[in-house]
């Protein structure tokens, strides 16, 4: 078995390399919680659009994963997150239910809704 990924970087590598970008997500938070820095978020992540019909939105998920963990670390951001390509054009609800998402749009971390995702309050819990 692999070990959990030691950074953001190393999640869209798996993944490219055909890994499930949530398994490998969920890896890499639950090494945050016990290790995390800085180190772990810097390294800017492959493009993973074009990869998969997901990839531009996991390329986004991944800037706003930085940008999260960057506030909770009390640290700036890593520059990679301010790409263009790092946000996307459309918006992206994790439950596409009508139902769902005024919800979304009010509890989704502001380094997610500034990328046109949104998600659940919860979405990086390692519960």
């Amino acid at each position: 078995m692999e070990p959990r990924p030691h950074s953001l970087a190393e999640i869209a590598t798996r993944a490219s390399n055909g890994n499930s970008f949530e398994f490998e997500l969920a890896g890499f938070l639950h090494e945050f919680e016990l290790r995390g820095g800085t180190d772990m978020l810097s390294a800017e992540p492959v493009s993973l659009t074009g990869s998969s019909a997901m990839g531009a939105i996991h390329d986004a998920y991944l800037a706003a994963v930085a940008v999260y963990l960057s506030a909770r670390l009390n640290s700036p951001s890593p520059s990679w997150v301010r790409k263009p390509e790092r946000i996307l054009p459309e918006p992206w609800f994790a439950n596409p239910g009508r139902h769902m998402r005024a919800l979304l749009l009010v509890e989704s971390p502001a380094a997610f809704r500034e990328r046109n995702l949104f998600v659940t309050a919860n979405a990086l819990s390692v519960a």
